[in-house]
């Protein structure tokens, strides 16, 4: 899991607690897209803690939990669409 946070003393506090009550955790620097300033990246903590309790301290520190767009479980096979393989006419048939 990971939650981010725009504070380092923050993200490093979480850090702390979560190692104090034994669960791996670690900080990295977050790189956004869009941001050009290296000041104003955000830092990323890292854990295997619960879920429930990492979410406690996020939101005790303001920071938020990153979640992955790709959802769990079996990946959903999709057949292919049926597009077409000339453009549509819009005009009605020139009379010959």
């Amino acid at each position: 899991m990971r939650g981010i946070f725009f504070e380092e003393d923050d993200a490093r506090a979480v850090v702390a607690q979560l190692q104090r009550e034994g669960w791996e955790a670690s900080v990295v620097r977050e790189r956004l897209a869009g941001e050009d300033d290296d000041e104003d990246h955000p830092w990323a903590v890292l854990t295997d803690a619960p879920p429930f309790q990492f979410e406690m301290l996020i939101d005790q520190y303001d920071g938020w939990m990153d979640t992955d767009d790709v959802p769990a479980g079996p990946s959903v096979v999709v057949p292919p669409l049926d597009l077409p393989t000339a453009p549509k006419r819009i005009k009605r048939p020139t009379a010959e």
